[in-house]
């Protein structure tokens, strides 16, 4: 077989805007042939993909998986360029096996070098970018988490999508037997935390305790330099800053806010019900919320634009 020098991997690359890794692929299946090369990238869809894959992505779904037995739940969040292709039935079907496959690894990069679900012939990796490839988006998988119940643990993960797949929720709910875990009571109790967290986009704590003794620190800094308690006695200030700083901790916590469904209790005390209930000891043991896009800088398109990529007139 000929020698594939750097050269050649370089050349193939600017030709076809595929990755290196990729060109170098191609031309050791293609005997060195450049012209073969291109089109044994085109046919598998990666020299399209590589084109694309410098745009920023910032639409696409957030999407979960839960197993049977309500023991181990994911949360992911899988990006595109626009919301046109994020309502793809493709994708939808890629994010959703990107969420089940997502239960037995912990980082991005393991799970993207898995064997894809559909077709053990190819990798997640590759997966994606095919079907980036097919219509013409950067695709990429954001992040994840898994929830996994531990051995001797009682409890249900569960998880709510909200805004169609814009934001999602993932809960789990700890007890001390496998009965209470089973129940209805508790089960819909873990739907209806879920569906909380996602109506309530300050909170990050379970309780009050979980907040960083730093963070605390910083609020009450905060609060003691406002202007209205300029000149107040120190005594009198600290009690001002006091009453304000457990306010605003409590709004930062998922067990003090109002309940959604009645407003005239607290999610703690609608705990303590199901507790009552259920006679034993539930406790919310974590969350996490993911809002689609958070944090990414989004590139501004007219419709127009937008149409015209997806018909390729870009």
């Amino acid at each position: 077989m000929a020698e594939i020098s750097a050269k050649l991997v370089q050349e193939l690359r600017q030709k076809t805007g595929a990755g290196m890794m990729d060109c170098k692929k191609a031309l050791k299946e293609n005997e060195g042939d450049i012209e073969k090369a291109s089109e044994w990238l085109r046919q598998k869809g990666i020299a399209k993909a590589d084109k694309v894959a410098g745009k920023v992505a910032a639409e696409g779904l957030v999407d979960t998986s839960i197993q049977p037995g309500s023991r181990v739940g994911v949360l992911a969040e899988v990006n595109c360029q626009t919301d046109f292709v994020a309502r793809n039935e493709a994708f939808k079907a890629l994010v959703q096996n990107i969420a089940k496959q997502a239960t037995t690894t912990d980082s991005v990069d393991s799970l993207l070098a898995q064997p894809y679900v559909d077709d053990n012939n190819v990798t997640v990796a590759d997966s994606l970018k095919q079907l980036s490839a097919q219509l013409g988006e950067n695709m990429q998988v954001r992040r994840f988490v898994n929830f996994t119940l531990p051995e001797g643990k009682y409890g249900v993960v569960d998880s709510y999508i909200h805004t169609g797949g814009r934001v999602g929720v993932l809960v789990e709910l700890e007890c001390q037997k496998d009965t209470t875990a089973a129940n209805e009571e508790v089960k819909g109790l873990a739907r209806n935390i879920a569906m909380q967290v996602a109506a309530c986009p300050n909170v990050e704590y379970v309780g009050v305790d979980q907040i960083p003794a730093e963070m605390a620190q910083k609020e009450k800094d905060i609060e003691m330099g406002r202007d209205d308690l300029a000149g107040k006695p120190d005594n009198i200030k600290e009690k001002i800053v006091q009453g304000r700083i457990e306010k605003r901790l409590k709004e930062m916590t998922l067990i003090d806010q109002p309940y959604i469904r009645d407003q005239n209790i607290t999610i703690e005390e609608l705990i303590k019900q199901t507790n009552a209930q259920t006679g034993d000891t539930v406790k919310v043991a974590r969350f996490v919320r993911y809002v689609l896009g958070e944090g990414i800088e989004k590139q501004e398109m007219s419709f127009a634009d937008e149409v015209a990529a997806q018909i390729g007139a870009k």
